[in-house]
């Protein structure tokens, strides 16, 4: 394992991505308004409504808007995808609820919530599986492995579309972790998904599961003291404010997994759906 304090990539990387957003913070603005559309979407046909619990900022999360343009664009007009960050349409667990019933139409779900809607979503988190851009492609790639992902959730009305990426985990920690010893001195905050339970089980390390907004003062007053995710996520989300050190795993990458409520996606119009689908 190899450890990093905090670098100076990552001082620029957290200053260049965040200055835009933590000036529009400071003065009390909309966080996604540098996002707002190019357009009016209140003559649209149709609404696909998305969600995403991440920050814009980050390349697979903006990637939300992006699909908005485009579709908006290849429909002319017809088609609006509304999209949703940083958890305006409630945490993960409950969207996956909504999304189920087809109050919200489409959800970019985090590849550890994602595994909650189907078991086999769990594929991509499990260590060192798919950990690699090319071991990602091959799989989004390969019909023989990526059709039972693709259709693994369709009894609960949900199709996997696509996948989008935000870099790959490791360990924030309060204190350096070189080796494995060091790490069982660390009570790590992981996410709410039984595949995860299992590999912090089997690595026989201290973990408590806990919901992401409640990470923040979990890590101020001491209750956990190191969080599994990614360099990007803790910039963004301040969390290196206090675990200072970082330990690069790379054990898995950090997917956003894109669910499609099938039952909304069937009423829409056929080159509607196509181009949703392609886009």
């Amino acid at each position: 394992m190899h450890t990093l304090k905090l670098s100076l990539f990552v001082l620029f990387f957290a200053l260049s991505t965040l200055m835009g957003t933590s000036a529009l913070a400071a003065k009390g603005k909309d966080p996604t308004a540098n996002w707002k559309p190019k357009f009016d979407p209140s003559g649209a046909q149709y609404t696909y409504l998305l969600s995403c619990v991440g920050h814009p900022a980050i390349e697979g999360v903006g990637v939300g808007y992006r699909i908005r343009d485009k579709v908006w664009e290849k429909s002319d007009g017809r088609l609006f995808v509304d999209f949703r960050p940083l958890s305006q349409l409630g945490g993960e667990k409950d969207v996956i609820r909504k999304l189920q019933i087809g109050a919200v139409h489409g959800m970019m779900s985090s590849s550890v919530a994602a595994a909650n809607v189907a078991d086999t979503l769990g594929i991509v988190n499990l260590p060192y599986v798919v950990d690699t851009f090319e071991k990602l492609d091959h799989f989004r790639e390969t019909p023989k492995l990526w059709q039972p992902f693709h259709n693994a959730a369709l009894e609960q009305n949900i199709v996997v579309t696509d996948v989008t990426g935000y870099g790959s985990y490791g360990w924030a920690t309060n204190s350096p972790v070189k080796n494995i010893e060091e790490a069982k001195s660390i009570n790590f905050r992981i996410a709410q998904a039984p595949v995860n339970i299992d590999f912090y089980k089997a690595w026989e390390l201290k973990f408590t599961v806990m919901p992401w907004p409640d990470v923040p003062q979990a890590l101020q007053t001491g209750v956990i003291t190191g969080l599994d995710h990614t360099p990007i996520v803790c910039n963004i989300s301040g969390k290196f404010n206090v675990a200072k050190n970082y330990t690069q795993l790379d054990y898995a990458q950090g997917l956003y997994i894109h669910l499609t409520n099938t039952r909304w996606l069937n009423k829409l119009p056929q080159d509607l759906r196509q181009i949703l689908l392609d886009t």
